[in-house]
């Protein structure tokens, strides 16, 4: 594994081995710089959301040519034009950043800690009070969080896999280099810091890498191509524009006005709504105790169908009591004596060391002469004593792991351990023997177990299960999740515990010496009809998950411990406790804050929602922009234009702005369809967008064509132009009014509350899509009913019969509408069903 070279740009500071740093040392060192000080952030920063918002291409395109508008005098047509757009962006901007101070305040419960070692005292600060030369202290599962050198004899092994990419754990002795960013995933010690800030080896990795990258989700790259698909129609439209204005000797403010609603057909406001649904359901999810560190951890929650999760710490608590004890060939006070002594000895203690010493308290520890500090790869830990009473070697670890290697396989426990198992205990075995021992560290394979080892005890512990377990894996079942439990304990002992936890009484189960001689193929078959597998490796774990990911699963993982972590990452989300190991936290896309697995059902439902409320505002945005792109088309070659600037900003006012908030905010949760938008958003969207635009063309003409002759009749000496002048304002208002009335008819197709509307999509039976689409049709009778409203959005009031006739033709469009999707045409065309439009 390659490590960068050491950066003199820093001078090393050495601290104390012993003491550290005083106080008074790190305050000096932290006025001359030499802090660890480096820019916190989550998500986009306060410049970067105001300049998407408002500084982007396309509003920059409308701000241009609403300045030429006015230049020009045109001033009602630039308020108008750009003042919709904006003060849809302004809604967005406050809302976005009222949810960025949220997350950065319930994110700062997140960051690493560090150890450090003051005025000869261990103590936890802030990554931030790290100062040049500190002495800083390593447990099993600490994150580093500065570049340093070890002071400490014993080896431990580090997890590099962030910085270099490669999955091997490197293994480091004393005075050996460890950079930020990395993990201990075995033992512990003591480091001092050699380069912090910004020039430490993670900053500089991520400040390269925050430069050039910017990941987008499945939802948004898909709704770039949509986007990218109209700039290319709206340049075709903005040269034909041209070269009609100059074969046709168009008015120059007139061309400005037209380019104003092509430029208009690109939905500049779509992909901020979506990363602002993404802002608000974090906040949603930080209300319920579940933290997203990343922007996509939404969506891909909406994906997950299949949650693989360890036992310790998510379907039970993090905390492990002792239960009972087996001594074998001893004497039992004798065993307990040195069991107390094991734990007392161990120097990273984990949760099952940390009960025995709760409950076998120890007399004065004897000292150490060697140690095997546990791993989850071997699943064993070692101590040898040199002198005194308890001199000897011992180990204590799971009895599959240390059976082939201890002698005397006392087979009167196996009775007692069985029955341990099946009642859902964890199982260890604690052997022996009086000569003491070194244990060779391998650095591939790990330590080797010491020869003529006897047992000597069965020692049983017991988890417990966590309070509502059983609503929370109904509530999964309900969400359509399917739950797999990938544990290193025992396989029955987890399988008793998936049992008790309403899994299922007859659970299929494997071990993880079952799993090793699988290829690829019979893998995956176990992982798909497997719920239990125990004694995996955490190798084991990341095949299991990259096994359902092959087989079309949208995998979350749940973990809490550093043998977690590689399958954390190669899961399509990752899922970390908060009182985790730092090296789970900082992979994973989802920090439960409170520890509890019972917000993830609730967190599932809510990423579900948002997905589906985008697929919505999907359908109307699609709906609105390609009718108008289609009348657009369709009168290029003519004189005159289907829409005035402000009457199109009526359109994108009252059928989408008004109903994108509503959608957004009442969708519902449901299994979202996987895969691509695009053939169920061609499904809904197709036949209302050429309908309307048929129908509206019809009108436009008809009403035009009709009022030329009309005034070419009454006034015989007048020409051509005045008579399109005089007809082209009814035209459009009537063309804009008719568009807007079946937008709002729209809203109760896309959410259906009766099977009268149901066709494009399943019925919903939410009838506040449908108010809302009366109450913007009340809001547009109030704009024709005033002279000012009509002349701000450039409108010409019509006689009632005209409104009254465009109603019934917005009836019969709705019925045309039912109707190509009751004939099953575009299910034909495009090989779907009415479900796969979106989830009910």
């Amino acid at each position: 594994m390659t490590e960068p070279q050491n950066d003199t740009s820093q001078p090393a500071v050495a601290a104390s081995p012993a003491g550290g740093l005083t106080e008074a040392e790190a305050a000096a060192r932290r006025a001359a710089g030499q802090a660890n000080v480096v820019p916190f952030t989550t998500g986009r920063t306060y410049p970067q959301i105001v300049r998407d918002n408002v500084f982007n291409v396309i509003n920059d395109l409308l701000f241009a040519l609403g300045v030429t508008l006015i230049v020009l005098g045109r001033y009602l047509d630039a308020v108008v034009a750009v003042g919709v757009v904006m003060a849809n962006t302004f809604v967005g901007l406050v809302q976005e950043v009222r949810a960025k101070r949220t997350l950065d305040r319930i994110a700062i419960l997140t960051r690493p800690r560090a150890t450090v070692v003051r005025d000869g005292a261990p103590r936890e600060v802030d990554p931030a009070e790290v100062v040049l030369g500190d002495l800083l202290v390593l447990h099993t599962g600490d994150q580093v969080v500065v570049d340093g050198r070890l002071t400490s004899a014993a080896p431990l092994e580090v997890d590099e896999s962030l910085l270099t990419g490669e999955s091997d754990v490197a293994v480091k002795h004393g005075d050996d280099e460890v950079l930020s960013g990395s993990f201990c995933v075995t033992g512990g010690g003591t480091y001092v810091a050699e380069r912090v800030g910004a020039e430490s080896f993670a900053n500089r990795i991520t400040a390269r890498a925050q430069a050039h990258r910017r990941v987008l989700t499945p939802l948004q790259r898909q709704v770039s191509v949509i986007i990218r698909l109209l700039l290319a129609i709206v340049l075709v439209f903005e040269i034909l524009v041209v070269v009609k204005s100059i074969v046709g000797h168009v008015p120059f403010v007139e061309t400005v006005r037209m380019s104003t609603v092509i430029v208009a057909l690109i939905p500049n406001g779509l992909i901020l709504s979506i990363a602002l649904a993404y802002a608000l359901g974090a906040v949603r999810m930080a209300g319920k105790g579940v933290l997203l560190q990343q922007a996509n951890a939404v969506e891909a929650l909406s994906n997950v169908d299949v949650l693989c999760t360890d036992k310790t710490g998510t379907l039970t608590t993090n905390v492990l009591r002792f239960d009972d004890l087996m001594a074998l060939d001893e004497e039992e006070a004798g065993v307990r004596q040195l069991l107390a002594l094991f734990a007392a000895g161990v120097s990273q203690p984990n949760r099952t060391i940390e009960a025995l010493r709760t409950a076998l308290p120890a007399a004065p520890p004897v000292p150490v002469a060697d140690e095997a500090p546990f791993s989850s790869k071997w699943k064993w830990s070692g101590l040898s004593f040199a002198g005194g009473a308890a001199s000897g070697t011992y180990v204590l670890g799971a009895p599959e792991a240390l059976v082939e290697s201890v002698g005397g396989r006392a087979p009167q426990a196996r009775a007692r351990l069985d029955a341990w198992t099946a009642a859902g205990l964890r199982v260890l075995l604690f052997a022996g023997s009086a000569e003491p021992a070194s244990f060779t560290m391998d650095e591939g394979e790990g330590p080797e177990v010491p020869p003529h080892l006897r047992p000597l005890a069965l020692v049983a512990l017991r988890d417990e299960l966590r309070p509502n377990v059983q609503e929370t894996l109904r509530d999964f079942g309900e969400a359509g999740i399917a739950i797999k439990v990938i544990s290193g304990d025992n396989p029955d002992t987890v399988t008793a515990l998936a049992a008790q936890a309403g899994l299922g009484s007859d659970l299929a189960h494997l071990s993880g010496t079952e799993l090793e001689p699988m290829d690829e193929a019979a893998l995956a078959r176990a992982a798909e009809e497997t719920v239990v597998f125990g004694r995996v490796t955490p190798d084991q774990k990341e095949r299991l998950t990259a096994a359902l990911h092959g087989r079309g699963h949208y995998v979350a993982m749940v973990g809490d411990g550093v043998n977690d972590v590689v399958a954390l990452k190669r899961a399509d989300v990752g899922i970390a406790m908060q009182a985790g190991s730092q090296a789970a936290r900082a992979v994973s896309g989802l920090i439960l804050m409170k520890d509890s697995f019972a917000a993830l059902p609730a967190a599932f439902r809510d990423g579900q929602r948002i997905r589906n409320g985008m697929q919505d505002v999907l359908e109307i945005f699609m709906v609105r922009i390609f009718t108008k792109a289609l009348l657009i088309a369709a009168m290029l070659p003519l004189e005159g234009f289907p829409f005035a600037p402000r009457n199109s900003s009526l359109l994108s006012l009252l059928g989408a702005g008004a109903p994108v908030v509503g959608l957004t905010a009442w969708s519902r949760p449901g299994k979202p369809l996987k895969g691509s938008i695009y053939r169920p958003l061609v499904r809904f969207a197709l036949p209302p967008t050429v309908l309307m635009a048929a129908l509206g063309l019809a009108i436009h003409l008809s009403v035009r064509f009709t009022l030329e002759d009309r005034y070419l009749t009454r006034h015989p000496g007048a020409g051509d132009e005045a008579a399109l002048n005089h007809a082209l304002p009814y035209a459009q208002t009537s063309t804009i009014v008719f568009l807007i009335l079946c937008s709002l008819l729209l809203l109760p197709f896309t959410v259906p509350p009766t099977r009268l509307f149901a066709g494009g999509v399943p019925l919903r039976g939410d009838w506040r899509p449908t108010w809302l689409a009366l109450g913007l049709a009340a809001a547009l009778a109030g704009v024709l009913a005033f002279p000012f409203t009509r002349h701000l959005f450039e409108l010409t009031a019509l006689p009632l019969w005209a409104y009254a006739t465009l109603a019934g033709l917005t009836v019969v469009w709705g019925l045309l509408l039912k109707g190509v999707w009751a004939s099953g045409l575009m299910d034909w065309v495009l090989k779907t069903k009415p479900s796969d439009a979106k989830a009910s």
